[in-house]
């Protein structure tokens, strides 16, 4: 299983962009069966959960992107997305999709750097 980032870029506070992320060589009931997940990584700074997206399709959000950022997903495309609307500079980072079940498998993708001016 790879997951496949994309998406990121650079772009001026208040701009938008939407992150996707592909989980290739999995099958279709792993990946419904799994947490979704977005971290994302400031430089100097520790990793930490952005959004998930949980098996039973309940999302949460870490506060500072509450009413900003929406992680969704397909099934059939086995992609899991970010929109990140509203963005700001404290929003630069690398940014991780993770898809996750619990004392099975944990994958993480490659990351992709946003960047946020001001």
């Amino acid at each position: 299983v790879q997951l496949q980032a994309s998406g990121g870029g650079s772009v001026r506070a208040g701009g938008s962009l939407k992150l996707s992320c592909v989980a290739s060589g999995m099958i279709w009931s792993s990946f419904t069966g799994s947490r979704l997940a977005w971290y994302r990584q400031a430089q100097g700074k520790k990793r930490e959960l952005v959004a998930e997206l949980t098996t039973g399709d309940s999302s949460n959000y870490q506060d500072s992107v509450k009413g900003r950022f929406t992680i969704s997903k397909n099934n059939s495309r086995k992609t899991v997305y970010l929109q990140m609307n509203s963005l700001e500079p404290e929003d630069t980072a690398v940014y991780y999709c993770n898809v996750e079940r619990m004392g099975s498998w944990d994958y993480w993708g490659q990351g992709t750097q946003v960047t946020v001016s001001s």
